[in-house]
């Protein structure tokens, strides 16, 4: 299997953009590193050493040259979530278990890499993940509402609601942090709307520029430590961040309850990859670089792997940051390696800084960041569209939002996987006619068709397997039923390209009931490999005096009527 990386630009371009890219990242990773290992329950340090290692790992083995993996708002939710059913967060092991998490994901990646997943991309949909990143933007604000409120919402299982709590206790709101959390919100929004219009009237580089429209939630931190360090008010802070690198060790396996984190693990690797690449995939559009899905896996195993070691937490590629690197002008994964040095330098000699952020901060920079995960248009149009793909979305978002991320990805797999069975067992068959003076075939109930008596064409548009087999043959045979004056059935075989046991055995028992109504069953326009298949049977015997034909004019010749473009002897349904 070919391994390649993204970690060298061209050589005339040098390592200047990449360098500014690293810079323009590293400016936004810190707060949110900080924040992000706050609301995985986690202390601040854990984030920055997510920084660190994954960052590289995947810098060597990754086949995007501007995905930057790191702390994200969703893993950091999956990952309270993962543990809160086996370790509370404030014991004291609460770290080594997401450390193991962070090492049974890498585990799960790889699993997935060695077998090949990376070729399956599309196994959830795009309901599910839209559902899901949608219900945990929610849960994810919501987990807030203690740090805007000073309340102290107890953690809850599953249907647990802090709004419900913040109602019953609205009278014991503390001031300071409801005020330090709205404006900061409000400061982050302004920088958002407002300073990219400002700075586009100066005449500034381009990663100047991407500098100034991303430093909002630096300021926010700034001011947040500043507001604490000058006034004193009542706030809670994020406290000592001791300094330095962390140390390498392997997870203490026999010490925790690894068997409670197996399924947790292997969902969280599944979304770690399905954003990861969804992410490559969107940027890689403007870029000429491919991605490859089978080496991500081997890449986003290796980094949460690294991050196992250097006790860090589950990491994953994160959109806000991407297309920040991507915009600042990076041109590879040199990037990467130049915010693996600006944070370097944070964990050395910046810990004590984050000593007075306030929780409020946090807790703003969080609600700002995550608010445009919540894709409510997603499951409209879904609805709008195919009311099918509407539920999978409401199923998955309601669960999340009542149980899980586990209980509503699984459900809305399911659900998906139901809706496909049904769909497909009662697949479109239409019986098809001749376009007059052409050789085009079309339903007859659409369009006005040329057909003969005695024939009939019938076309069907899927797979023939076990889940509809027998919806073929009682549709075959309630049109004989209908049509005594039928002497040969052409199954049309355009748009099968597989047919499994089941539709074999299908066809051979519609072909037996067939020439007991005295009828004859042809193929016609059967694919090369599904008659590839077909001729390791004996199905061209039994259909006998029966036959397979490579066109559908080719079936009507045979059977002694003309369907060419000239003919004058036209039969209209």
């Amino acid at each position: 299997m070919k391994i390649s990386n993204t970690l060298y630009p061209l050589p005339h371009q040098g390592l200047l953009p990449d360098f500014i890219a690293g810079l323009v990242v590293a400016v936004m990773l810190v707060p949110q590193a900080v924040a992000y290992a706050f609301l995985a329950g986690l202390p601040p340090e854990a984030g920055l050493f997510s920084s660190l290692l994954p960052l590289l790992a995947y810098a060597l083995l990754g086949s995007s040259p501007t995905l930057a993996v790191g702390p994200v708002a969703i893993i950091s939710l999956m990952t309270l979530s993962s543990l809160q059913g086996v370790v509370s967060p404030d014991a004291s092991d609460y770290p080594a278990y997401a450390t193991l998490l962070a090492g049974m994901t890498g585990l799960w990646l790889f699993i997935f890499f060695a077998i090949g997943l990376g070729s399956w991309t599309s196994f959830i949909s795009h309901s599910v993940i839209s559902g899901f990143t949608s219900a945990a933007a929610i849960v994810i604000i919501l987990s807030q509402l203690k740090y805007f409120t000073g309340l102290d919402i107890p953690r809850g299982g599953p249907g647990w609601s802090p709004v419900a709590f913040t109602a019953e206790h609205w009278r014991d709101i503390a001031l300071w942090p409801l005020i330090t959390a709205l404006t900061g919100a409000a400061l982050l929004i302004f920088w958002q709307k407002v300073i990219p219009a400002v700075t586009t009237r100066f005449a500034l580089p381009d990663a100047l520029r991407t500098l100034a429209n991303r430093a909002g939630p630096l300021v926010l931190v700034t001011t947040g430590i500043l507001l604490v360090l000058v006034i004193s008010p009542p706030l809670a802070t994020v406290g000592a961040v001791p300094s330095g690198f962390p140390t390498l060790s392997l997870p203490q396996i026999s010490e925790l309850n690894w068997q409670a984190l197996l399924l947790p693990s292997g969902v969280l690797a599944l979304i770690i990859y399905l954003e990861s690449l969804s992410i490559s995939n969107t940027m890689a559009r403007e870029q000429t670089n491919r991605i490859r899905p089978n080496q991500e896996l081997l890449a986003l195993g290796t980094a949460n792997v690294a991050a196992a070691i250097s006790h860090a937490m589950p990491v994953a590629g994160g959109f806000g940051r991407s297309m920040v690197m991507q915009s600042a002008g990076a041109l590879s994964q040199w990037a990467a390696v130049f915010t693996f040095g600006f944070m370097a330098l944070v964990c050395l000699v910046a810990g004590s800084w984050f000593e007075h952020l306030p929780h409020a901060a946090l807790g703003a920079l969080i609600v700002v960041a995550t608010w445009p995960l919540f894709r409510w248009r997603d499951g409209l149009n879904a609805w709008h569209f195919q009311r099918s793909d509407g539920i999978v979305w409401l199923t998955t978002f309601t669960l999340v939002i009542v149980m899980d991320a586990e209980s509503g990805i699984i459900a809305g797999v399911i659900v998906s996987l139901v809706i496909y069975l049904r769909r497909t067992s009662q697949p479109h068959i239409a019986e098809i006619g001749r376009l007059p003076r052409t050789q085009q075939f079309r339903n007859v109930l659409r369009h006005a068709v040329e057909t003969i008596p005695g024939v009939t064409l019938i076309r069907v548009d899927e797979n023939l397997y076990f889940a509809n087999s027998d919806y073929l043959i009682d549709y075959v045979l309630e049109r004989t039923a209908r049509r005594p004056d039928i002497k040969h059935v052409v199954l049309v075989g355009t748009a099968i390209n597989h047919i499994d046991y089941c539709g074999l055995e299908a066809l051979e028992l519609l072909n037996s009931r067939l020439q007991e109504r005295s009828v004859l069953l042809h193929l016609a326009e059967f694919k090369g490999p599904v008659m590839d298949q077909l001729n390791r049977t004996h199905l061209a015997e039994k259909i006998n005096p029966g036959q397979v034909f490579f066109t559908i004019s080719e079936a009507m010749t045979a059977l002694g009527h003309s369907v060419t473009e000239d003919s004058d002897d036209n039969y209209i349904i």
